[in-house]
């Protein structure tokens, strides 16, 4: 191996780290905007389902609302079956929304 300069290595070394970048889908990225909606809107979900209070049941309602119209963005990377998901955990919250909030009223 040839001798190179501090110089020469940290060049070296900033192209091998811009080429692994280069070749890295941003489609396979934990940080995917996709996976981001869908696992908020999943845990809101969860949680919603364990919240006692009506109140509680009202935020977590909101918050899967929310990553809903986020969702509704255009040119933001959003596919649609995010939406189509989005969309089907959206009407789950509100079943089990409007179910406590039906027996809220009863008792």
């Amino acid at each position: 191996m040839a001798l190179m300069t501090k110089r020469q290595a940290q060049e070296a070394e900033a192209e091998a780290r811009i080429e692994r970048a280069s070749r890295r889908s941003p489609r396979l990225s934990d940080t995917d905007i996709n996976y981001i909606l869908i696992n908020g809107a999943q845990i809101a979900l969860s949680k919603m389902k364990r919240a006692d209070a009506y109140d509680d049941r009202l935020y977590y309602h909101a918050q899967i609302s929310a990553y809903l119209e986020v969702s509704l963005s255009r040119g933001a990377g959003i596919t649609d079956d995010t939406r189509d998901d989005l969309n089907n955990l959206y009407k789950e919250a509100t079943y089990i929304y409007m179910e406590s909030k039906r027996n809220n009223t009863k008792g």
